[in-house]
């Protein structure tokens, strides 16, 4: 009888209390840290998604709930006593393995007695852990800016070469044209890995099935691998889903399979595996911590040499290699490892001299259904060294394109370009000399193309500036960083946005796709 009691005043409670404002719990989600409201009576209102990823998943947060119920019975009523009273200290969660974080409550100035209570991770790892990461990090920021500067260079290049081949195509120039073009090519391939390290590379992320993304990179895998080393695919069913860039899965196992080949020179045996983990409680991973939560896990192990222990620190860092004299360039872990992070995943080795090495990946699961597979055509990025034709002239009328591009050699292949392909050209080298021509007099633009980073106003508020003008203005920005390095959906938008370094006929092809339909006039 007392139980239900107690089960009709908790109902009663929560039928009389307000709902928390949708806008107090978007507060709450961008808190970046665990944090929850509570009554007067130490009860559970509202809640972040980090605080209940900190609780765990064996008890999760329960509206009502009083949050005594989530701490560890030993030293529960001291525990509560002392953050009534203010104090700042090191609590344990009640979940099982759950583990010790920093806790705090403050009392908030409202009249029915609300106090905010945050959860946070203890932070304290050791020294050499710590500037490992450090190292990553700046390493990581560096070769973002050098990619950054290098897109540009390479987009002159080839660009210049695409323009003087265009011009005479059978020219007594163009097979240097073409070398020249291919070269390029190679070095955005170079640089895409430096983006990937630093997780900045433009990705289309999807949900897929794990077992099937493996299992297509099967018989590639074996004739890469060669008959001496035997490939066994261990897929664990049923098969889990994960939301990342299909082509950067393939990477990612293509490069830990040539990685795996190159340790066992005389063959051996490779096995790629999947399989799944729950993690209760945030675990230390290498230099990372792994947060609790359901992963799919993606292995790949070899029966090589093993990695040196002096060495294994280091098997990330860029351009760190121990295969120099054999081409060996030191990109191919490290761009494993942005990837993975930039899909939101970890990675972890271990090795033993003499025993081989086993990589695991775990990638955030998926429960929903696999997206459908996508035509090729629309995810093929084009080829510096196959450049896309420019289309013959159209008809676009007397409204120009504005064309903002702080790089004046970029600025004026781009120029031509559009202009060989029908388009009037309005041209500024920053953002606020392309606001001065508009105030000046000149025409409507057609459409926005610009550079994203420049100095001064950046393309993105250029873009907002002219949108409040013209809000159904087409806009195409051009970038060497990914979508989510510039922390907008850009989708959402309608922006459309063309990753550097590019062709000269993509670039055309992309402004024609964003264009409405009546803009193209017919002489």
């Amino acid at each position: 009888m007392t139980e239900s009691r107690s089960r009709l005043q908790a109902l009663l409670r929560r039928a009389l209390r307000p709902s928390p404002d949708p806008v107090l719990r978007a507060v709450l989600e961008a808190a970046g840290t665990g944090m929850a409201l509570l009554d007067s009576e130490d009860r559970l209102t509202a809640w972040n998604s980090d605080f209940a990823g900190l609780c765990g998943p064996m008890l999760p947060p329960r509206e009502d709930m009083p949050f005594g119920q989530l701490l560890a019975r030993e030293g529960r009523e001291e525990t509560l006593a002392a953050l009534a009273g203010g104090q700042k200290l090191v609590v344990t969660m009640a979940s099982d393995g759950a583990p010790k974080l920093e806790a705090e409550r403050r009392p908030l100035p409202t009249p029915d007695r609300l106090s905010v209570l945050r959860l946070a991770k203890l932070t304290t790892r050791p020294p050499e852990q710590a500037a490992a990461a450090a190292r990553l990090q700046a390493v990581g920021a560096l070769a973002g800016g050098i990619a950054h500067d290098f897109n540009n260079l390479l987009t002159a290049i080839a660009g210049s070469a695409e323009s003087a081949l265009a011009r005479a195509p059978e020219g007594p120039a163009a097979p240097e044209l073409r070398q020249v073009m291919e070269s390029a090519g190679r070095g955005a391939a170079l640089v895409r890995q430096l983006l990937a390290f630093a997780r900045q590379q433009a990705l289309r992320p999807r949900v897929v099935d794990l077992n099937e993304a493996v299992a297509s990179m099967g018989e590639l895998l074996k004739r890469l691998l060669g008959s001496r080393v035997k490939l066994a695919l261990t897929l664990e069913e049923p098969a889990r889903r994960v939301r990342i860039d299909p082509t950067q899965l393939d990477q990612v196992i293509m490069n830990l399979a040539l990685n795996a080949r190159d340790a066992m020179p005389e063959g051996g045996a490779m096995r790629i595996g999947t399989g799944h983990a729950v993690v209760l409680r945030p675990e230390p991973l290498g230099n990372e911590t792994l947060p609790a939560g359901r992963y799919a896990l993606l292995e790949v192990s070899d029966s090589g040499a093993g990695i040196p222990p002096e060495v294994l620190p280091r098997i990330f860092d860029p351009f760190f290699t121990t295969r120099r004299d054999q081409g060996g360039t030191g990109l191919g872990l490290s761009t494993v490892h942005g990837i993975v992070r930039q899909s939101g995943g970890f990675i972890s080795v271990d090795s033993k001299r003499g025993e081989g090495t086993r990589f695991r990946i775990w990638l955030p699961r998926h429960e929903g259904p696999a997206d459908p597979p996508v035509p090729t055509a629309m995810v093929t990025v084009p080829s510096l060294a196959q450049p896309v034709p420019v289309v013959p002239a159209a008809n676009y009328g007397s409204a120009p394109v504005l064309l903002v591009e702080d790089e004046m050699p970029l600025l004026r292949l781009a120029e031509r370009a559009l202009r060989r392909a029908g388009f009037e050209v309005m041209s500024a080298s920053c953002a606020e000399d392309a606001l001065e021509l508009l105030e000046r007099g000149a025409p409507s633009p057609l459409a926005l193309v610009s550079d994203v980073v420049m100095p001064g106003m950046d393309g993105l508020e250029l873009a907002g500036r002219l949108r409040g003008k013209w809000p159904d203005l087409p806009v195409l920005l051009v970038s060497g960083y990914a979508e989510a390095a510039l922390g907008r959906d850009l989708a959402a938008e309608r922006i459309r946005l063309l990753a550097k370094p590019y062709s000269l006929g993509s670039l055309v092809a992309e402004l024609r796709a964003i264009l409405p339909k009546g803009a193209v006039k017919v002489s």
